[in-house]
């Protein structure tokens, strides 16, 4: 049994392999995203008509409300890196706003998320 007469689009997912989709690039120009930013979209993407691919617009449309990077990743279903390079294009265009996590002294210490996850489990 030959694993290529097995293959099918609708059980394996998309045929574009993810490095196509960003030209083999593996970093965006200029910034770099944090995970846990976040990034709302700055225009519709009907607004930008030039060079843009389906899955910028993809990005846009879940971007409509602000969205960290990982969650855009996840919702996508591609890798971090790909989308970083997909949101560095669309900052370039000034398509987004990005907002960048509080500085680590603000944020909640561990101890506090264990307490926090280990309530959310008693639930």
């Amino acid at each position: 049994m030959s694993a290529a007469h097995d293959w099918s689009y609708e059980t394996d997912g998309p045929v574009v392999r993810p490095y196509a989709m960003v030209r083999g690039r593996t970093r965006n120009e200029g910034y770099r995203f944090d995970l846990v930013a976040f990034v709302v979209a700055a225009v519709d993407s009907l607004d930008l008509r030039l060079g843009i691919q389906p899955e910028h617009r993809a990005i846009l449309r879940i971007c409509q409300v602000p969205c960290p990077v990982g969650e855009v990743a996840s919702r996508m279903n591609l890798p971090v890196g790909v989308v970083r390079v997909l949101l560095g294009d669309l900052h370039t265009a000034q398509a987004i706003h990005v907002r960048e996590p509080t500085s680590r002294t603000d944020r909640p210490s561990i101890r506090v998320i264990r307490e926090v996850l280990d309530g959310l489990r008693e639930l």
